[in-house]
């Protein structure tokens, strides 16, 4: 058994369009109608450098990746000496 998609999800919240707004009633009401659309050009801007991050991340290689391997044993044994 998955997971539902967010569609889905959505579906369940919000089941008629009485519901959709209701909640941009609420949203009205409680930032007003001049700071809604400043708090959505900020959820933009961030959603727009996390995906820039997510990019760069992916293009610039990994610190392990750069490390050369361990050296390889030595060929001779260490002895302990006896007092």
């Amino acid at each position: 058994m998955g997971f539902a998609p967010m569609q889905h999800v959505a579906l369940l919240i919000f089941d008629s369009p009485m519901d959709i707004g209701l909640v941009v009633l609420i949203a009205l009401i409680l930032f007003g109608g001049k700071k809604i659309p400043e708090l959505m050009r900020g959820l933009g801007q961030g959603i727009r450098e996390f995906k820039t991050g997510m990019r760069e991340d992916f293009n610039t290689p990994t610190q392990t990746a750069q490390t050369p391997p361990p050296a390889a044993p030595s060929a001779t044994p260490v002895t302990e000496e006896k007092k």
